[in-house]
């Protein structure tokens, strides 16, 4: 006889895949109230007792006290931040992925997910236009795929730059840069400089001025621009920006966490041939190309020069590097920061090979639409505008009149009314609507709906 814990419970299991069932058969996915519900949340006082509840009865208490409580970020109608809508193949995968105790890890214990996994950034790599060898890893998101990223390159410039103190070396970084981008240098002890744009897209003029009027422009050993910005999707200028790196032997670094989707887009990815110049790049499938919490793809042009960074030593770790050469086998624990991890980007890899590539176009592309078509029907109204041409599948757009408090209560009207979810944001220093399409089930007639509430 087993540890109670690890017997198979036919009833709750049956819960289980009633539960799952039903919220992946519910269409529209509902909002929920989030932060709204918090205070209806039932006690969770006494709930860890020493011999342990019912499985059934706390998942009815999840269902019915807690979930409400969430805002479903897979809804089409949230439309604040960056949303999340994986695809149904996606989420049921990641079940697999899950009761299989799938190990992501290392070549050794994983080689049916490492290969997989690799497909998946190969198809990745190709699509952005790098050469035959690229490939990285998937890592749980674009804060540590950045800070990843930025640690190799920081590696590679300090062996480029030996003459120059290692604590003086730089990244050159756009104003409107990611705020992991900022954090990821802090964390790594490189000083940014930090580029003036012309509206906010960081291109190879600014970079330039900016190396000119600095009084050590030998001290930058990298460049990170922006496939995509999140607050407004603007593209910065990755041709002239990576011509630029790979004339001068500089890392450059792209990150496209939100935007980088968009070389799936039949209509602007022309916008993303610089990609190619890329020594590494982020773009996160559980944003816009429809995978499940939490995933993020980290691809290196030479992931040769990754490994010699990330890899981890210790006695009990030498059997995974044993007998590996150059053309090593592949542990994905190699390329980031990390050691063990979840078989994270096998749901997009299958939702990829299911769906198939023009799926992904189309759905992509959808939202790109929505965003243009949005801002016509914005411009189309006397009591809103516009505030910056659309970009990618994002809007901003101002009410006439209103104070950040007039935005800040219409947000949580509408989250009350469960019409939508709608932050606002900042942009040049005033509070402002923002759209954020993705979900391709995100239709005109929501939009209207939306902008029908702020007549009043």
């Amino acid at each position: 006889m087993g540890h109670p814990m690890f017997e198979f419970d036919p009833e709750f299991s049956d819960a289980i895949f009633e539960y799952c069932r039903q919220r992946l058969h519910v269409d529209p996915v509902p909002l929920d109230f989030g932060s709204l519900h918090a205070n209806d949340i039932g006690s969770l006082d006494g709930l860890i007792t020493d011999e342990g509840r019912s499985p059934t009865s706390i998942l009815e208490f999840f269902e019915r006290e807690l979930a409400p409580a969430v805002v479903s970020i897979d809804s089409p109608r949230f439309l604040a931040f960056i949303p999340n809508a994986p695809t149904k193949n996606s989420l049921l995968f990641d079940m697999v992925v899950a009761c299989s105790g799938l190990n992501g890890t290392s070549w050794l214990e994983s080689a049916g997910v490492v290969v997989a996994e690799n497909q998946a950034l190969e198809f990745l790599a190709e699509r952005m236009g790098l050469p035959k060898g690229a490939g990285g890893v998937f890592v749980s998101g674009g804060s540590i795929g950045n800070l990843s990223a930025l640690a190799v390159g920081r590696d590679v410039g300090r062996a480029r730059r030996r003459d120059i103190a290692a604590h003086e070396l730089r990244f050159a970084i756009s104003e409107d840069a990611h705020s992991s981008i900022g954090n990821a240098l802090h964390i790594l002890g490189i000083e940014p400089l930090l580029v003036p744009t012309n509206d906010h897209r960081f291109t190879i003029e600014n970079l330039r001025a900016a190396l000119a009027n600095d009084p050590h422009p030998e001290t930058v050993v990298g460049i990170v621009a922006t496939a995509g910005t999140t607050n407004a999707g603007i593209i910065d200028d990755l041709e002239g920006l990576g011509s630029y790196a790979r004339e001068h032997e500089l890392w450059f670094h792209v990150d496209g966490a939100y935007g980088g989707a968009a070389i799936f887009s039949t209509t602007v990815r022309d916008e993303f041939r610089g990609l190619r110049h890329a020594d590494s790049f982020i773009v996160d499938p559980h944003k816009w190309l429809f995978g499940p919490l939490d995933c993020a793809a980290l691809v290196y042009r030479d992931p040769i020069q990754a490994r010699r960074v990330h890899t981890q030593q210790a006695g009990y770790l030498d059997v995974l590097h044993e007998g590996t050469v150059e053309s090593f086998d592949w542990n994905p624990s190699d390329f980031a920061i990390h050691l063990s991890r979840r078989a994270r980007g096998l749901p997009f890899w299958f939702s990829l090979v299911t769906n198939g590539v023009n799926a992904y176009e189309t759905a992509v592309q959808s939202s790109i639409d929505l965003a243009q078509r949005s801002a016509e029907r914005i411009n189309e109204l006397d009591f809103v505008e516009v505030v910056r041409p659309a970009s990618l599948s994002i809007v901003l757009f101002r009410r006439l009149g209103w104070t950040p408090e007039h935005y800040n209560e219409w947000s949580k009207q509408l989250l009350r009314d469960q019409v939508a979810f709608v932050t606002p944001t900042k942009w040049e220093g005033e509070t402002v609507a923002r759209f954020a399409f993705l979900h391709p089930n995100t239709t005109d007639v929501m939009v209207d709906e939306i902008l029908d509430t702020m007549r009043l």
